[in-house]
């Protein structure tokens, strides 16, 4: 019987322009718990992992290295074709959050405010301009 893809991601990898600088950002300015760089010793094999809830890890992985394995074209980032969203259980932590994320360094691009459907968050990009929704949803129970 042939293997059927699940509804379970393992992995979200971001790609960066600069590992080293990324992974501070990660790891210094927003606190995420990580080995570092591992892999440098392989071609396109440096790479930073950090845990998530249980199953999943975020990669941070050079855009470069992506483009060589992955057989693709190295194009412009482009930071509104992705969002992350990291729900949270109180307006107090989106303040928090995105007041953590700024002074590691990200960019405000949206401040924390209501939405017309009742929740509460804000948005900020990492060096590389990826997007991370901190959101407050009371309809959300699985919030943390």
């Amino acid at each position: 019987m042939a293997a059927k893809m699940t509804q379970r991601i393992s992995y979200i990898t971001l790609g960066v322009d600069d590992l080293a600088r990324a992974t501070a950002f990660y790891r210094d300015g927003l606190g995420l718990p990580t080995k570092g760089i591992v892999g440098e010793e392989f071609n396109h094999g440096a790479v930073a992992f950090f845990d998530f809830q249980p199953g999943l890890r975020l990669a941070l992985w050079p855009r470069e290295s992506i483009s060589a394995e992955c057989h693709v074209p190295l194009g412009p980032s482009d930071p509104a074709g992705f969002m992350l969203a990291h729900n949270v259980a109180s307006v107090t932590a989106v303040d928090e959050i995105i007041a953590q994320a700024e002074k590691a360094g990200a960019k405000i691009v949206r401040p924390p405010a209501y939405f017309s459907w009742g929740g509460y968050g804000g948005v900020f990009q990492d060096p590389d301009q990826h997007l991370w929704e901190v959101v407050w949803n009371p309809n959300d129970t699985e919030s943390t």
